[in-house]
């Protein structure tokens, strides 16, 4: 089993503030220190937000309007070793009654010593039309690239009809399927076009002001393979400046790389303090 634990503790920063940002600060590795805090906690913060986010599980499953973010970060090191690395991503959800769009990307390139060891790219795409209360349509699409991978690339375009089972301030149930076409083409060029289906239920469970929980799951099916995801999570907000998160992640694909087990699961601890 992998296991993932995130501890960020935002106190820390305190320790660094009295210090003046001179050039020893790279030196002795306080900026690389303040950069990494920053990068833990905002990682830690996304995983509780999005646990906690109702939003997520309103009629619309995102805000009315406009909201977005983007991010970019680059690096490069030359001497012992000559490294290159580039790093983005965003997301956009737009929300005007009962319609809601949902556009998310990430990207990752990197070099060592003029030898490339990363390209990946990642894009999805998902809208629906609320009929009622209960009753929505949904369309969505992702494209997924990675040049190190056996599939390069992976990429699926379907729709259907989903059912709000139930919808109430302390519990949330939504269930969605449909088909769908299915695009693969591996490394030597070999591509293959084939039907599918996909299938999720997106459930949320709020026992009191403190604990909450969510269950993701998410089931991609094709003749190529069959592949299944769930992210359970609990999420605990014991005071305004003390939240956590426990979360259990099961990834599987009936078809695994020849040496690879089909079933992956990852534990993860996202702890956030403040005051």
């Amino acid at each position: 089993m992998k296991t993932i634990a995130t501890l960020a503790a935002t106190t820390v920063l305190a320790l660094t503030v009295s210090i003046p940002a001179f050039a020893q600060d790279n030196l002795t590795g306080v900026s690389r220190l303040d950069d990494r805090i920053d990068d833990i906690t905002e990682a830690a913060q996304d995983d509780l937000d999005r646990g906690e986010d109702d939003e997520r599980f309103s009629p619309n499953g995102v805000v009315q309007g406009f909201r977005g973010s983007a991010a970019l970060t680059a690096s490069g090191a030359s001497g012992n070793t000559d490294t290159g690395e580039l790093s983005f991503a965003g997301r956009l959800s737009y929300g005007l009654g009962e319609w809601s769009h949902l556009i998310g990307f990430a990207g990752e390139y990197g070099e060592a010593n003029g030898i490339k060891n990363e390209e990946e790219f990642f894009a999805i795409y998902e809208g629906s039309r609320y009929f009622t209360p209960q009753v929505y349509a949904f369309g969505t699409g992702r494209f997924e690239y990675d040049g190190f991978d056996t599939n390069e690339r992976d990429a699926f375009i379907g729709g259907g009809l989903g059912y709000r089972i139930v919808n109430t301030r302390q519990m949330a149930w939504r269930v969605q399927a449909g088909p769908g076409i299915r695009y693969i083409a591996d490394q030597a060029g070999n591509d293959e076009t084939e039907g599918a289906g996909i299938a999720s239920s997106r459930f949320y469970y709020g026992f009191n002001d403190v604990v909450s929980l969510t269950n993701d799951t998410d089931i991609l099916s094709s003749s190529a393979d069959t592949v299944v995801t769930n992210d359970f999570g609990v999420n605990f907000r014991m005071t305004d400046t003390l939240s956590t998160r426990v979360s259990y992640r099961t990834d599987y694909t009936s078809n695994p790389l020849p040496g690879l087990k089909s079933t992956d699961n990852t534990v993860g601890l996202s702890l956030v303090v403040g005051f």
